[in-house]
This record gives structure tokens, sequence and C-alpha cells, in this order.
């Protein structure tokens, strides 16, 4: 997929979900989400933070968290802009940086679109809502984070499954098989906790889901 189409999907994501904060109330900012320790107040701060991390952020973000691995230090930063931002200022920078094509130094495009996709469902399905994500975009972002397994500490998962989409013409890994439509193999292949209706197969028992 190209660049410009990434971004189409990025920001299609982007506004579906400032379309779910904007209908949430108090209560359902301050619910937990999939992301252990997050509210839906600290994920939606997190997502429209990435398109204002530059260069000149980062040495403050390393020094804040020296000596420290890098999925701590991403829970203390999200900790940190939850607590700086309030519900008004999230939903207005989601709509100031609606079409940014920013993303954070060092990182490719790709990971605005998983950090989109995925917090989008880190967020609805707590509250009991859905959202379905575009199959397109959902293959872009499994095989990148199939790249980034080992840092998201799925290295294990990745390796020891065969992942099989139902809803299209997409197959990786191998060893015990896992089918279900790509945005459960997604979540999957993310550390979430696929919706077990939808996915079936024996690597299931080594997936733990």
């Amino acid at each position: 997929m190209d660049r410009a189409t990434i971004w189409a999907h990025i920001h299609a994501e982007r506004a579906a979900l400032a379309a779910t904060l904007a209908d949430l109330d108090e209560a359902d900012w301050a619910h937990d989400t999939l992301c252990p320790g997050w509210s839906v107040h600290d994920v939606a701060a997190h997502v429209i933070s990435t398109p204002q991390i530059g260069w000149r952020q980062l040495p403050g973000m390393l020094a804040r968290n020296l000596g420290r691995g890098y999925n701590t230090m991403i829970f203390r930063e999200v900790k940190r802009l939850g607590a700086q931002e309030t519900r008004a200022s999230i939903l207005a920078d989601f709509e100031r940086y609606a079409t940014s094509t920013h993303h954070v130094p060092t990182t490719t495009s790709v990971e605005p679109l998983i950090d989109a996709l995925l917090h989008h469902q880190d967020i609805v399905r707590p509250l009991g809502r859905q959202r379905t994500m575009a199959p397109a975009a959902a293959v872009v972002a499994a095989d990148r984070v199939r790249r980034l397994a080992p840092l998201m500490g799925t290295g294990r998962l990745v390796r020891g499954v065969r992942m099989v989409a139902t809803d299209v013409d997409w197959e990786r890994g191998r060893g015990p098989t896992v089918t279900g439509p790509i945005q459960e193999l997604l979540m999957l292949a993310s550390g979430r906790r696929p919706d077990p209706a939808l996915v079936s197969g024996d690597g299931l028992a080594l997936a733990g889901a």
C-alpha cells in the first residue's frame, strides 16, 4: 500500500475515533481500556500526541525514563500526557491534527495507523461498543506488528502460530493455526485478546486466547 493510501486510512480512523470520543460521557472517559492501567482519557491523549512528537521532544522523553524499558517509558509518558490534557483539549487536538502526516521520529508512517486502529478497539470493546477496521488497513498494520513483535512482547507468539485471515487473502507464520477476520488476528499479534466468537483453531491454546 502506498503512503498516500496509508495516510488516508489513518485520517479516516482518527476521524472515527474522534467521533467515538465526542459521543462518550465523563464516566466513559474515566473507564478502563484494554491497555492495563490506561483510561479512555489516557489512550485518547496518547493517540493524538503522536502527530505532535518531533525531534525536540525526544531528549526529554528519554531523560525522564532513563534506565527504563520501552514499554515502561510508553506507560509513563501516556500517564503524564493524560494528566496534562483535559477532555476538551484532547478533542481539540483531534480536530487540529486530523489530517497531519507527521509521525514520531525513528518510526514509519505505519505506526500511527497501528495506534489508531488498535487503540480505537482498546476504547470501544470494554464499553460494549463496536468498530470494524478497514480490512486493507488492518493487513498493513498486522504485517508491521509482526515485525515489531519482539518489541511488543509477542515475538514468541508470532513465531509459533500460523495466522490465516477469513476475510482477506492473508496468511502468515508457521505452526498451529488461528483463523479469523484480519482485525482479530491483528489484535492477537499485538498481544490483545481477540473476540473468541470470531477466531478458531488449535493455535489459540498457544496464544492463550
